[in-house]
């Protein structure tokens, strides 16, 4: 049998088949790729993030939280294509929440705007996805991953919360709050995000768990916001990120203390405790 790939007759191509795109010389072709960015008055990293986009991808999906600087003008201007998609709620989680929905790639990736993540990685997490995981979850504390970006206390607040989520949840993740991630769209059926802040990233890495999801860590480095000041605010949102745990763990027990105790319909009721010990009385006495 020849290996040669024939190009199908006109008309019989399949549903999506245009779709595929080569990516390069380690990943021949991968399905559509959507890359998420929320962003608040970014316009002056917007360039640095939108360089190192790969040119493979499917679309840029940028959602604005009510800028008030040029961050809408800018992205349209570096990429005429780009979805803009309005935030009409608050908060990180709030935008992705948003920009996901706006999606029409298979795949979707989450990039922050502030220019601390390569594009370049891209290629990384959707090989990831197309092997067979489907949850890519970037790390800077695996092998080959690194941070430019964190202070002694989000290090410290960062490891301790990513262990308490291992052991209440059997997870084995290296890093725990971090924003670079992708995944396949169908996804979004499991893990049904409902959180508003910079917990998301958390709450994603719970539910993909519990989902029993299949979840690859991908070496990633962090760098250094280009410009600006971040919203992130290490004790409020570390706070944010514990409650997050702690409710998902109290979600997943409820259903074992709460089991169904309506009756069986053709099972024999069962007598209370005190007929019980009268009618063992009584057989006693008759003996």
């Amino acid at each position: 049998m020849s290996s040669v790939l024939r190009p199908p007759a006109t008309g019989t191509e399949p549903s999506g088949a245009t779709k595929y795109r080569p990516v390069s010389s380690h990943l021949a072709i991968a399905p559509p790729v959507s890359v998420v960015i929320p962003a608040m008055n970014e316009a002056e990293n917007l360039p640095y993030v939108f360089k190192t986009l790969p040119d493979w991808i499917h679309e840029v999906v940028l959602v604005d939280g009510n800028s008030t600087d040029d961050t809408v003008a800018v992205a349209r201007a570096l990429r005429p294509d780009v979805k803009v998609v309005e935030q009409r709620g608050k908060g990180k989680g709030d935008a992705l929440i948003t920009g996901f929905r706006a999606c029409t790639g298979d795949i979707i990736v989450m990039v922050d705007a502030d220019g601390s993540a390569d594009g370049q990685e891209i290629v990384s997490y959707v090989s990831a996805l197309v092997s067979g995981a489907d949850f890519a979850k970037g790390s800077r504390f695996a092998n080959g991953g690194g941070t430019d970006d964190m202070t002694f206390i989000r290090r410290v607040g960062n490891a301790a919360l990513c262990a308490a989520v291992n052991r209440k949840f059997g997870a084995r993740y290296t890093d725990l709050c971090y924003g670079y991630n992708a995944f396949w769209r169908h996804c979004l059926d499991k893990i049904d995000l409902d959180c508003t802040g910079f917990e998301v990233e958390t709450l994603m890495n719970i539910r993909v768990v519990t989902a029993g999801l299949r979840v690859q860590e991908i070496p990633s480095h962090e760098y250094l916001r280009i410009h600006g000041v971040s919203n992130l605010r290490a004790v409020r949102d570390g706070l944010r990120v514990l409650r997050v745990i702690l409710r998902e763990r109290a979600n997943r027990r409820a259903p074992r203390g709460g089991r169904d105790r309506s009756p069986v319909p053709g099972a024999v009721p069962a007598r209370p405790a005190r007929q019980v010990r009268q009618a063992r009385q009584a057989r006693r006495k008759a003996s």
